[in-house]
């Protein structure tokens, strides 16, 4: 019974993580916002232990920062983390597409069609936060793709920080992240060409990286509790 309970906790805590990291990366809650401790629990019907514990989570993942008097709110990143997470996001993605093999690329040749379709629909849409999502789930796909857990899970981390770099600190409206690019990584990658598809990735993060106006910051309120009852 100890050990069901302990089970049904995790599931719980990860369920409230999901939703949180979902929202953030999704730009549904910003950089700065408080994320006030009963309005999740209203809102995502969750527990306040199971949430406390999803919270202390994400801050050790440094997407929320809990502070003392302050309590906690969705972490914003400074220029130099920005530029220290790309640097990350070239290894970790890099090690991600040498161990892709084109038998690979055949096995979730399904997923990989379906995506391009549903990114392909978002960009032609003026729904940002489809767009957002769309060309983020592309690098996560990619994480699955491989079959390395590891690398998948850290690559996930560093895409929802990534998502708070976005949200502070892109230059203008226009998401960055492109199509077509993506579109040139997947055809060397079926082709078997690794070495040509790790060089178009990082260009195409030289290319996200150039786009952010790592000077500046910003602070916003906004009421979590009708955030995230959107989702």
């Amino acid at each position: 019974m100890d050990t069901n309970s302990r089970t049904s906790k995790q599931k719980e805590v990860e369920r409230i993580i999901e939703s949180l990291s979902r929202a953030i990366a999704q730009h549904v809650l910003p950089p700065g916002t408080r994320l006030v401790e009963a309005q999740i629990v209203d809102s995502l019907r969750a527990n306040r232990n199971h949430v406390q514990a999803a919270l202390q989570r994400l801050a050790l993942n440094k997407i929320v920062t809990i502070e003392l008097n302050r309590g906690a709110h969705v972490s914003q990143p400074s220029a130099q983390e920005a530029r220290e997470i790309f640097v990350a996001r070239r290894a970790i993605e890099g090690a991600v597409l040498e161990s892709i093999t084109p038998e690979l690329m055949r096995k979730f040749e399904q997923e990989v069609s379906n995506h391009m379709e549903a990114e392909q629909d978002a960009t032609s849409n003026s729904d940002r936060r489809a767009i957002v999502r769309e060309l983020s789930s592309f690098h996560r796909m990619l994480g699955r793709i491989s079959g390395n857990r590891v690398l998948a899970d850290i690559l996930e981390n560093l895409m929802v920080r990534s998502s708070l770099i976005v949200a502070l600190y892109q230059r203008n409206d226009e998401p960055t992240c492109q199509h077509d690019e993506h579109g040139a990584i997947l055809e060397a990658l079926q082709k078997g060409k690794n070495e040509q598809a790790v060089a178009l990735m990082r260009h195409h993060l030289d290319h996200l990286e150039a786009e952010l106006a790592l000077d500046g910051n910003s602070d916003q309120s906004v009421d979590v509790r009708s955030l995230l009852a959107a989702l």
